[in-house]
């Protein structure tokens, strides 16, 4: 995914316009309709802080982050220039999370089927 003085965006979900072309070997940030992170040790300052900043100043339609640790996911949609104006949390094993694209498709996401962190067995 290319983003203007960021070459190394790589999401890891991305929903595109049906129509979108590769600049490239890659798309361009205009073309993106959903962007999804799933959190991790490592990442979750960047997914929660850095990211909602950075896909809401490029006008991404809808952001989520899938959090394994907190169970939940938030659903952030309207982006302005520094983040976005909404964002919704739902938990976890709330069933299926409908989410409407900027070209109007709707995306679903299962929440009764999304990823845990492994359990430390010792």
């Amino acid at each position: 995914m290319d983003f203007p003085a960021d070459e190394n965006s790589a999401p890891d979900f991305a929903i595109l316009r049906e129509d979108a072309q590769r600049q490239g070997k890659r798309y361009g940030f205009e073309d993106v309709l959903l962007i999804a992170e799933v959190v991790s040790v490592s990442s979750a300052r960047k997914d929660y802080d850095d990211c909602t900043a950075k896909y809401g100043r490029y006008g991404i339609p809808v952001y989520v982050v899938v959090d394994p640790y907190a169970a939940e996911v938030v659903v952030h949609t309207q982006p302005t220039g520094s983040g976005y104006i909404a964002a919704h949390t739902h938990k976890y094993g709330s069933g299926k999370l409908p989410v409407e694209l900027a070209d109007g498709r709707t995306y679903t996401l299962d929440l009764d089927e999304l990823p845990r962190p492994e359990t430390d067995v010792r």
